[in-house]
């Protein structure tokens, strides 16, 4: 599970949201699915696109249509994307096994929690007010909140400034290398979530992370190690 052990004077937590904490693969993929149904393709099984779920509109449209970021399609195939999935937004969205408790857990330790991820807000609110176990969360910063997003470290620093946390006592977790490289940027502690949406080639202990844990309850038993 770890790579390093952890500071003893952690006082906050910081989480990616998709892939992380929970897991929209199936609503991207329903997304993906519905522009395939426009231009009558059959739809893609979902193991299929939760490898590129952590990449969204990029990584789906990859999937469902083979295109790139350097056609000169992509704009407007992107925007149809986003429709589709505001669509089927929280149709089948989930949070991972064991996340309430990990907030939980940490707000009963005294620690303050905060989300940072590169979903935009008309996504990420609505997806914050669905679940109950958000409701304590001492900031979220969007894709949109700064001008750029992760590995950019701006949206951690906004986090920080908002929240009023001290980079040397918090840190980020995420289940891609841009959370890492993002937090590494902020002076942060990082922590890989291996769980997320890895591809087949990918292995998180590359990544230069203080951690890597296989489950999000992992990080307690990580934070409460000696």
């Amino acid at each position: 599970m770890s790579v390093n052990s952890p500071p003893v004077d952690i006082c906050a937590v910081l989480f990616d949201l998709d892939g992380t904490l929970i897991d929209s693969a199936p609503d991207l993929a329903l997304a993906g699915n519905a522009l395939r149904h426009a231009r009558k393709l059959p739809p893609l099984d979902l193991d299929i696109y939760r490898p590129h779920a952590g990449s969204g509109a990029r990584g789906v449209l990859h999937v469902a249509l083979g295109v790139t970021p350097e056609q000169a399609d992509y704009a407007a195939l992107r925007e149809e994307f986003l429709e589709a999935y505001d669509r089927h937004l929280l149709r089948q969205t989930l949070s991972f096994d064991g996340v309430p408790q990990l907030l939980a857990g940490l707000s009963s330790r005294g620690a303050r929690w905060g989300i940072v991820t590169n979903k935009a807000s008309r996504f990420t609110l609505p997806t914050m007010g669905a679940f109950s176990m958000f409701q304590d969360a001492c900031t979220v910063i969007c894709g949109d909140t700064t001008p750029h997003t992760k590995p950019h470290p701006a949206p951690i620093f906004a986090a920080l400034q908002a929240a009023h946390l001290d980079p040397r006592q918090t840190i980020y977790v995420g289940d891609d290398a841009r959370d890492i490289q993002a937090g590494r940027a902020a002076g942060l502690r990082t922590v890989a979530a291996a769980y997320g949406y890895l591809g087949p080639d990918t292995d998180p202990r590359d990544w230069g992370a203080d951690a890597v844990i296989h489950s999000p309850l992992e990080l307690l038993k990580w934070l409460d190690k000696d």
